[in-house]
């Protein structure tokens, strides 16, 4: 089992900045891919950000060039850095692994993040 944990979500204004944590543990080995994904109450859930083990990110167009994904080995850790913040990104966001092994999907508790206009 791999457990995923979350922090950072709260309330930010239009043009702020918030950063999430994602912090794994468990049985980590074989996790090749780690993302977060977020739902707006009423919407689809998105996919908003994308690392594989081999560091390849991919994103979402409407938070690209705003915001980043990057890990930190060391603590197993993946981040969501999200920078000119705007109301429409306010939703749950979850972050998510794959094991490419098992293949099987975890799941964080999702943490809330939202934008004042």
């Amino acid at each position: 089992q791999v457990q995923l944990v979350e922090s950072g979500g709260g309330l930010v204004q239009a043009g702020g900045s918030l950063r999430l944590s994602c912090a794994a543990s468990g049985s980590i080995f074989g996790i090749n891919v780690m993302d977060w994904y977020r739902q707006a109450p009423g919407k689809q859930r998105e996919l908003v950000a994308t690392m594989t083990s081999g560091g390849s990110t991919r994103y979402l167009d409407s938070v690209k060039g705003r915001f980043t994904i990057f890990r930190d080995n060391a603590k197993n850790t993946v981040y969501l850095h999200m920078n000119s913040l705007k109301p429409e990104d306010t939703a749950v966001y979850r972050c998510h692994a794959y094991n490419s092994l098992t293949l099987n999907d975890y799941w964080g508790q999702g943490t809330q993040v939202t934008v004042s206009s």
